[in-house]
C-alpha cells in the first residue's frame, strides 16, 4: 500500500472507529472484546484495501468482518463461559417504562441473545441496515435475515420478561381472566356464548 492509500485508510479510520466499536460491543457486550473485534475487521480492511474500488462499500465491508470475528469468537470454548461474583437479582420495580428505557438492561438482554441473532438485530436496529444489507454482510438468504430476525426479537423478548423490564403477556391475560365477570371476553380469541359462557 502506498503512501497515499495509507493516509486514506488512516482518514477513514480514524472517522468509523467510535461508530464501529459501539457496533461491536452491542454485539459482544464487552468493551474489551469490542476493542478487539474492532482491531480485526480494521485488520482485515487494511488487507483487502486496494482491493476494494468502490469507497462506499467499506462500511459494509467492516460491518461483515466485525460480524464474523464476533461469531467465530463465540464459538470457542472459554467465551461460553462468565464467572461472576454474585448472581443478578431481579429488580423491585415500579415504573417499568424507565427501567425499560434503561440502557444498561437493553444491553444485559442483549446479551442473552444468541450471538447470530445478536448480530443481526444490531445490524437491524442499531445499523439501520435493510433486510439485503444484512443478508449481503452476513453472507445469506434474506430469508434466513427475517427468520433470525424474529427469532432474535423473541430472545430478547424473553430476555426482558426475565429481568423484570417487561411484563409476560400470559400474565397479563391470567389476571384479566381472573378478574373478569360473566360475560366480559378476556381477549380476542374468547366468545362469550349466548347463556355467558365462556366457549
Amino acid at each position: 500500500m502506498g503512501p497515499e492509500e495509507e493516509a486514506e485508510f488512516a482518514v477513514y479510520v480514524t472517522a468509523r472507529r467510535d461508530r464501529v466499536r459501539r457496533t461491536a460491543y452491542l454485539i459482544c457486550g464487552d468493551w474489551h472484546r469490542a476493542d478487539d473485534l474492532t482491531q480485526i475487521a480494521f485488520v482485515k480492511l487494511y488487507g483487502a484495501w486496494q482491493g476494494i474500488r468502490n469507497r462506499a462499500a467499506l462500511d459494509s465491508f467492516v460491518r461483515s468482518c466485525l460480524v464474523r470475528a464476533a461469531v467465530d469468537e463465540s464459538r470457542r470454548p472459554w467465551r461460553r463461559e462468565r464467572a461472576v461474583e454474585v448472581l443478578p437479582e431481579v429488580p423491585d420495580v415500579s415504573d417499568l417504562s424507565d427501567l425499560v428505557a434503561d440502557r444498561a438492561v437493553i444491553r444485559q438482554a442483549l446479551e442473552e441473545v444468541p450471538p447470530g441473532q445478536r448480530a443481526v438485530l444490531v445490524l437491524r436496529y442499531f445499523e439501520g441496515s435493510s433486510v439485503a444489507e444484512v443478508a449481503r454482510i452476513l453472507d445469506c438468504s434474506e430469508g434466513n435475515v427475517k427468520s433470525q430476525t424474529a427469532r432474535g426479537l423473541a430472545a430478547l423478548k424473553a430476555a426482558l420478561i426475565r429481568l423484570g423490564a417487561v411484563q409476560d403477556p400470559l400474565t397479563i391475560g391470567e389476571k384479566r381472566a381472573a378478574t373478569a365477570g360473566p360475560g366480559d371476553a378476556v381477549g380476542p380469541g374468547d366468545a362469550v356464548g349466548p347463556d355467558g359462557d365462556r366457549s
